[in-house]
């Protein structure tokens, strides 16, 4: 039997009807950022938005997260992928890790082929500091293109 890992994934607002399927059939697949899970059961012990900018339900889902178990929140590929990256992030990570000292992942499920097409024309992961917070999520070529 493997060891459990609880997680907690908190998404941009902006897709707060997302249903969840790409994050959950990655976390089940451990594909995308759940890869360094290979010899890990997962148990998801929250799932919900970040309230829309600045993130005003940072500090509470947080909370709430660590409450219930989780000791890695994600934050979700979304963030990344969505048209502007998420202009928070670092600070979501910063400060989850800082109050609750939780492990903070950016990424869920590997990038879609369409959003690293788009984000590769338009230039946004070029800077140096883009590089970290999109690797967990690129996975190989055609795993990206069934994320489409």
């Amino acid at each position: 039997m493997n060891p459990m890992t609880k997680i907690g994934i908190i998404i941009c607002d902006r897709y707060r009807r997302c249903a969840g399927g790409k994050c959950l059939r990655s976390m089940r697949n451990k594909e995308g950022a759940f890869s360094i899970y290979q010899d890990t059961d997962l148990e998801l012990v929250g799932f919900t938005t970040c309230d829309g900018c600045p993130g005003g339900n940072i500090e509470y889902a947080g909370e709430e997260m660590v409450k219930n178990g989780a000791r890695v929140i994600h934050l979700a590929t979304g963030m990344v992928v969505g048209y502007p990256p998420c202009p928070h992030i670092d600070t979501f990570k910063d400060f989850l890790e800082k109050r609750y000292d939780v492990q903070v992942v950016i990424g869920t499920h590997p990038i879609p082929k369409k959003y690293l097409d788009m984000h590769t024309q338009l230039g946004t992961w070029t800077d140096a500091a883009w590089q970290p917070r999109i690797a967990p999520t690129m996975a190989d070529k055609t795993i990206r293109a069934s994320y489409d």
